[in-house]
């Protein structure tokens, strides 16, 4: 392939003395450098960082990760154009850039896509190489702030490349090192063995504030704080006796003290040398205060959570490691914050970010003393605390609880939370973190499947639980794949005639070894599989096809289905019932769809257009459990919906509990006045029929006419069955199915 033209800088000759001046080339790898292009790729999340010097035909590699070559020709440099300015160089999609495209790290491995590029800016203005960042997938974002943390990285590699060039000069002539001490931008210090001060650079008097004049033949400590102090006189004796300092030929950084009495952080490089018989010392000292500053800022971002300032999975997780490794007692609470979706999708993003600050202060304050706390990310937080004593775990966790259930404000709102927490102990539950996170997760499940505000210590057992929900899962999976799903329908009547009126389709599974299984055994698991919308729109299709052929006996008759959560997410629901009712024949009013309000808050966004459109083709909408949310009063002006479904909690007491009976007549009633249509479900005695007769509930459903069975058999009980539905049939009915019922609940979709 043709070669790429190589660009070169103005003074490209000055340029490369310059850069023969620091001696990196040809080098191998430091680890104060490889930590630095570390950091670069964990901060940027990119899989290739890079600190290339740009030699006279070839980029030489100082420090990479991610990437195998040590150097490349120049021509193929994406940093040869790099360093023709002082600016950052971008490449969003190296494809679409005509300069980059033909380029053989696009066209072959490693199949650069993004490139980002900052030069390292010699003191002098020269531009001797880049830090540089590449990705194999195009990236079309690069905002200020990351603009700004590349150059501030940028500005750590020169101040360490600026450290290694003046370390070379140790061995250099006096008259050399003089010439490099006038120009340093760093102090050159030289002293005799007594630690009298020979020498004093300009870099020095700006540094410290002390003139030259000032320091000549004054001791080397006034640059000293005092707890340094005796540390070099005791240098000092070891070398006027004849000893090498320990502290010679390297890099140590420590506090120095101006003239005005501040003290900076610094970093020294010290050696020894004899001239004429006499033993010399000489330092350089670089104050250190903005590199602090960029790597407190660039440590913050790398290992910090920038909304709560807690520490990071990253951080939290290599604490966690050191703290097995040196086998510290320790406890760790994983605590989620129940409901979180919904004070997002209710209140707004920005009452969402107030809980999650709330439970971080809640945190720091309730565990002052813990080895770390972290947010993991969403709404999850870890806690590492000290001991591993079984009790105080469970205190510790209770604590918390307690906290959370006592409502917090914001924006005037006053806001109801509760948290779950899984509880492991270490090394106890684990040796490792791999160990000791998926101990927490099992946890926080069992903790979660208890209901809101529970905690659970983590059980051996819980991982048996978990090997078998994951074989059901798979089981689940295959279902309907295999047809074992069924539609059983449980009928409607009403109260007026005892006429049937319609059924309810619900969802049943017939398990190759378990039998037929109810959905209160999966369709929490179903809910969030993603062949829950194509298992809907087969429910949908299978009972719609099965009403027309009851239509042929009783032309009125409606079908109710219950809604999947997953189907408000799709963009087909309409599209598929518009295409089955033309497909069946099935008049839009004779099927009603039901769903509960918690889906609805959900998915609100999308909700309010498709409930509109259901309903403009004339198909019903029925609120599912109605009288059990927070919302159900607003959400009645919202959408628009066509029944109301008594819960049956309700239903269950209304003898027993006059404020039972006062909440279904009040639903009646506002079910008028909306003018809404009403069904009650789980009746199961004539006298809470009789009930909803005489207080004019127009429908009802439940065991004392019929439990939900299949087509077949519905067909025989219900549709061929001539005139009003008769209690004796179906207190029989109720006999069969009450342990059924007590082992179930109610059903699903």
């Amino acid at each position: 392939m043709k070669s790429l033209s190589s660009p070169v800088p103005v003074e490209e000759n000055r340029r490369l003395r310059i850069l023969a001046e620091y001696k990196l080339l040809d080098t191998p790898p430091t680890e104060e450098f490889d930590r630095l292009v570390n950091l670069a790729a964990r901060l940027f999340k990119v899989p290739i960082a890079l600190i290339s010097l740009i030699d006279r035909d070839r980029q030489f590699f100082k420090a990479r990760v991610g990437l195998d070559l040590r150097e490349t020709r120049r021509a193929d440099s994406f940093c040869t154009t790099t360093i023709l300015s002082n600016d950052i160089l971008l490449v969003p999609d190296a494809l679409n850039a005509p300069h980059f495209a033909p380029n053989p790290l696009v066209t072959k491995p490693p199949h650069v896509r993004f490139y980002a590029g900052k030069p390292l800016l010699a003191p002098t203005g020269e531009r001797l190489g880049t830090v540089c960042l590449m990705d194999t997938e195009p990236r079309h974002v690069f905002t200020e702030t990351d603009r700004a943390n590349l150059s501030d990285l940028a500005t750590l590699v020169m101040a360490r490349m600026e450290a290694h060039r003046l370390e070379q000069t140790k061995s250099d002539s006096k008259a050399r090192f003089e010439n490099i001490a006038a120009t340093s931008p760093d102090a050159i210090i030289c002293s005799d063995e007594h630690g009298r001060i020979t020498f004093w650079n300009r870099s020095a008097e700006k540094i410290f504030g002390y003139l030259a004049d000032e320091t000549l033949n004054q001791p080397g400590s006034i640059i000293l704080p005092d707890n340094w102090r005796k540390v070099y006189e005791t240098e000092l004796l070891r070398l006027r006796q004849g000893e090498r300092m320990k502290l010679a030929d390297r890099t140590i950084e420590l506090s120095a003290l101006r003239k005005d009495g501040t003290e900076f952080p610094a970093e020294f490089s010290l050696s020894t040398w004899v001239e004429a018989d006499t033993t010399h010392i000489g330092a350089i000292v670089r104050d250190i205060t903005e590199r602090r500053h960029h790597e407190e800022r660039l440590f913050q971002l790398a290992s910090l959570d920038a909304l709560t300032n807690l520490a990071n999975r990253e951080m939290w997780r290599a604490r966690l490691a050191q703290t097995l490794a040196n086998e510290t007692p320790a406890t760790i609470l994983l605590i989620e914050l129940d409901d979180f979706k919904e004070i997002n999708d209710t209140f707004g993003h920005s009452a969402g970010d107030a809980a999650l600050k709330h439970i971080a202060q809640q945190l720091t304050s309730i565990f002052p003393n813990a080895i770390k706390l972290a947010r993991f990310g969403g709404d999850e937080f870890m806690a590492l605390l000290p001991g591993n004593g079984v009790q105080a775990a469970r205190r510790a966790a209770q604590t918390l609880i307690n906290v959370f259930a006592t409502p917090y404000n914001f924006a005037g709102q006053s806001f109801d939370t509760s948290i779950s927490i899984g509880v492991v102990l270490a090394p106890t539950h684990g040796t490792s973190a791999e160990d000791i996170l998926s101990a927490a997760d099992l946890a926080l499940y069992k903790a979660k499947s208890s209901g809101k505000g529970y905690y659970e210590v983590f059980s051996p057992a819980l991982r048996e639980v978990a090997v078998a929900r994951r074989s059901f899962e798979r089981e689940l999976r295959l279902a309907f794949e295999n047809d074992e799903f069924e539609l059983f329908y449980q009928p409607q009547v009403s109260t007026h005639t005892r006429q049937l009126t319609g059924a309810e389709a619900l969802i049943r599974w017939n398990h190759p070894t378990r039998g037929l299984l109810t959905p209160l055994s999966f369709i929490d698991v179903l809910n969030e599989k993603p062949s829950a919308p194509a298992i809907g729109e087969w429910i949908l299709q299978t009972a719609c096809r099965q009403a027309v052929r009851w239509q042929a006996t009783i032309p009125d008759f409606r079908i109710s289905v219950n809604l999947f959560e997953a189907q408000l997410r799709t963009n087909r629901l309409l599209y598929t019932i518009n295409a089955l009712l033309a497909e069946t024949g099935l008049p839009a009013s004779s099927l009603e769809l039901e769903i509960v309000e918690t889906s609805l808050l959900r998915n609100e966004a999308v909700t309010k257009h498709l409930f509109r459109g259901l309903r403009n083709i004339g198909v019903g909408l029925a609120f599912d459990d109605y009288g059990t949310g927070y919302a159900s009063l607003s959400l009645l002006k919202t959408y628009p919906v066509s029944r109301l479904k008594i819960d049956r909690s309700f239903i269950h007491h209304v003898y027993e509990y006059a404020g039972n009976a006062a909440l279904v007549k009040a639903i009646i009633y506002l079910a008028k006045n909306f003018g809404l249509d009403v069904i009650a479900e789980g009746v199961e005695t004539e006298e809470q029929f009789v009930f909803l007769k005489n207080n004019e509930c127009p429908e009802i459903q439940g065991y004392l006419f019929g439990r939900p069975v299949s087509a077949e058999t519905f067909t025989a009980q219900f549709i061929e069955h001539q005139g009003p539905l008769n209690f004796p049939h179906a207190r029989q009915a109720v006999n069969a199915v009450s342990t059924e019922q007590l082992m179930t609940g109610r059903d699903g979709p």
